[in-house]
């Protein structure tokens, strides 16, 4: 027997998931000057990987800067339905978006309490992270004329030099552990040079913040975020908070990095033209060809978040992207909206108008782009400009979000 289609189906719901997600990109992309795709099967391997790692010790997920560009709401979607069960952000708007997505979260948020704050913190049932006495005074005074007890965490620092008591504050605050119903949750401190395996501050940081956590019984410690990790078990406690690894940052830059890449970007040939050998190319004039050359224009440059420094001159190479499965180096500067690529060794037709060349993937990290730009990944994800069309892949996500979607508004 035949089985004809619901005639009141969408085209969309007819279509397998892999030729609804094709549909999805071609409408996205068809008038966008580039497409931003973030892996989500790719963020929440990531967090399992970490997980692991420092069992059995909680991994949380930091889901800052809208994760890190990477979209606070699918992102904290994704990791919630991995089984992730406490997310760190900056800010209470952040807060709200992950309350919005993971309504039995423990959610804490790292800049801390105000006076004035203080009945958003409790409508969101979220938790601040307390890194001065008088604040901790302010969180003490709102709890009293409230009755809220939806707890906090107290931040230490041990040698950051930020946020945080002093050791010697936090020790004048541990008789209140013992006097019981403290409404302390959480005490965390901050590595500083966690990158480097060897550095001594790492020995330092750790003597320093287990003798501390130590005093305050009962309650849950928390030293390491995403490099971290990786120094050993004596630096996971009870929780590890990762963020930049999650987004595919290379959390051991001394040793090959052991995350997956999660973000892919592309851009749009905007124009091909031909410059004959002496002349330059872009403003300043600081790149010339040294041959009759091919250049391919593309549509992102640095309002887009792709750094002016990872241009080139007569004396630099810049940054490459990727055309036809081969690198092509920058030409000359990059300009707010463009950049130019000396393509004259692709084969003829290979760059043409209108196809995508890859800036981030195939080959190139966000942490190779952060070399370029003069900077870290961590700066490379949360400059990515909002002109991308964003396609999200893996978990149950939409394969195209609405720019409310993505921010979690």
């Amino acid at each position: 027997m035949n089985i004809l289609p619901d005639p009141n189906a969408t085209v969309a719901s007819l279509l397998t998931p892999e030729a609804a997600k094709a549909a999805a990109l071609a409408a996205a992309t068809a008038t966008a000057p580039g497409v931003l795709t973030v892996d989500l099967d790719a963020i929440v391997a990531n967090w399992r990987k970490i997980e692991k790692t420092a069992v059995p010790a909680e991994a949380a997920a930091v889901v800052k800067g809208d994760a890190y560009g990477c979209g606070i709401g699918p992102v904290s979607k994704a990791l919630a339905a991995a089984g992730c069960k406490t997310f760190f952000v900056a800010t209470l708007g952040e807060a709200g978006a992950v309350r919005a997505i993971a309504p039995d979260a423990v959610i804490y948020v790292l800049d801390g309490f105000f006076q004035t704050t203080g009945d958003e913190f409790a409508r969101l049932n979220c938790r601040p992270v307390i890194g001065d006495l008088y604040e901790l005074a302010e969180w003490d005074v709102y709890c009293r004329r409230t009755r809220w007890s939806g707890g906090a965490a107290i931040h230490i620092d041990t040698g950051m030099n930020r946020l945080g008591l002093t050791v010697a504050e936090a020790q004048g605050i541990v008789p209140r552990i013992a006097a019981g119903d403290h409404g302390i949750t959480l005490v965390i401190s901050h590595l500083a040079a966690a990158e480097a395996l060897n550095h001594p501050m790492n020995a330092r940081q750790v003597t320093a913040f287990r003798e501390i956590a130590s005093l305050f019984t009962g309650v849950a410690a928390s030293l390491s975020a995403s490099s971290g990790v990786f120094l050993g078990p004596q630096f996971a406690f009870d929780m590890v908070r990762p963020g930049a690894a999650l987004y595919g940052i290379n959390p051991t830059p001394e040793a090959d990095n052991p995350m997956k890449p999660v973000v892919d970007l592309k851009a749009r040939i905007v124009q091909v033209r031909s410059v004959e050998r002496g002349d330059s190319v872009g403003y300043g004039g600081t790149w010339t060809a040294r041959r009759p050359t091919r250049i391919a224009v593309l549509s992102a440059g640095y309002a887009d978040g792709y750094f002016r420094a990872a241009g080139s001159n007569d004396g630099t190479r810049g940054a490459d992207v990727v055309i036809a499965g081969q690198r092509c180096p920058i030409a000359g500067r990059v300009s707010m909206d463009l950049l130019a690529v000396d393509v004259t060794d692709l084969p003829a037709n290979a760059a043409r108008r209108g196809l995508m060349a890859t800036l981030i993937g195939d080959g190139i990290t966000v942490d190779e782009l952060g070399h370029h730009f003069g900077t870290i990944g961590y700066e490379v994800l949360t400059s990515l400009g909002t002109r991308y069309a964003r396609i999200y892949s893996g978990g149950d996500a939409k394969p195209e979000e609405t720019p409310a979607e993505q921010s979690g508004a």
